[in-house]
């Protein structure tokens, strides 16, 4: 007997946010990048991707909106870091979809 599969929207909508959130270059990149660095601030960051102040703060910020960052404040600086278990959560059902038939 086939197991019936329920279809939650509210799951599926915020799956799909977090996908979009992702799914920009600029954004891939800089998750690549807090992958190789544990954590780094904003400076840090934009230098590395050779990109205005502005536009890192803005990636930074979509990615913090839908839980795939987080930042610690040490005096006057941010640091970004991934959160490592949602990213992995993300990772898994993608490799689930795409070996399945």
């Amino acid at each position: 007997m086939k197991k019936k599969t329920t279809l939650d929207i509210e799951k599926l909508e915020t799956a799909a946010s977090k996908l979009r959130a992702m799914a920009h270059p600029m954004r891939i990149a800089i998750i690549d990048l807090l992958t190789e660095n544990k954590k780094l601030t904003v400076t840090e960051i934009y230098e590395h991707l050779s990109i205005e102040q502005a536009a890192a703060s803005h990636h930074l910020n979509i990615l913090k909106s839908k839980g795939l960052l987080d930042s610690k404040r040490d005096g006057k600086m941010i640091y970004y870091s991934l959160k490592i278990q949602v990213l992995a959560n993300i990772i898994d059902c993608i490799n689930q979809c795409v070996t399945t038939h």
